[in-house]
């Protein structure tokens, strides 16, 4: 392997360990990183973790402050609507893909994990996972390089500013619905409907 093609593996090794932990709360809000100190906990060069934290800083998850430290930011209100709109037309975009191109088997597999999506609307966790099982199974099967490639940059994202996220209480019953009928539209092959429905899951 060249040089180069380390130094990528190591500064994606680093970015999926300190995304990780920003995802499951172990740095929490505020928290300062020191690449000096993650260097020394991975045993890498400062390099490949400065390249980690410039993509995070990319995808809003850390804010640099140049020679002195980097911080993990919040999930404001704001945060979590923009997530949502650029959620929705992702989704949007995968559903009217993948739906249409998926066969009999796949469609009916994706209507279980939309149907698990019922069941997790007090959870915000539970809602998130449910939901990210939903649209990667349908960017798995949209065929589209570039949408696959943008979705993956973005999930630690998604997931992160979504995580806690609930439905609110007084739509839990137009949700519900929106489900069903997003259900529906996934065994009908109604690829126009399931974007507009994955659109509306995301207040899009």
């Amino acid at each position: 392997m060249s040089t180069r093609g380390s130094k990528q593996l190591l500064a994606e090794e680093v970015f999926q360990h300190i995304g990780t932990q920003i995802i499951e709360g172990v740095l929490q809000p505020g928290h300062r990183i020191r690449d000096i100190e993650v260097a020394a906990e991975l045993h890498v060069s400062r390099t490949p973790v400065r390249e980690a934290l410039q993509r995070l800083e990319r995808l809003g998850l850390v804010i640099m402050y140049p020679s002195r430290y980097t911080e993990v930011t919040e999930v404001t209100p704001e945060t979590v609507q923009q997530t949502l709109e650029f959620a929705g037309y992702l989704a949007g975009a995968g559903a009217r893909m993948g739906v249409a191109r998926m066969s009999r088997p796949d469609r009916e597999h994706l209507a279980d994990l939309i149907g698990e999506m019922h069941t997790a609307l007090d959870d915000g966790e539970e809602l998130s996972r449910t939901r990210w099982a939903v649209f990667s199974f349908l960017t798995e099967h949209s065929r589209n390089l570039q949408h696959q490639t943008m979705t993956n940059a973005a999930s630690m994202a998604l997931f992160r500013n979504l995580r806690g996220w609930i439905v609110p209480e007084d739509d839990r019953e137009r949700m519900v619905q929106v489900y069903r009928d997003f259900r529906e539209a996934v065994l009908r092959a109604d690829a126009d409907a399931a974007e507009q429905l994955a659109r509306q899951m995301h207040y899009v």
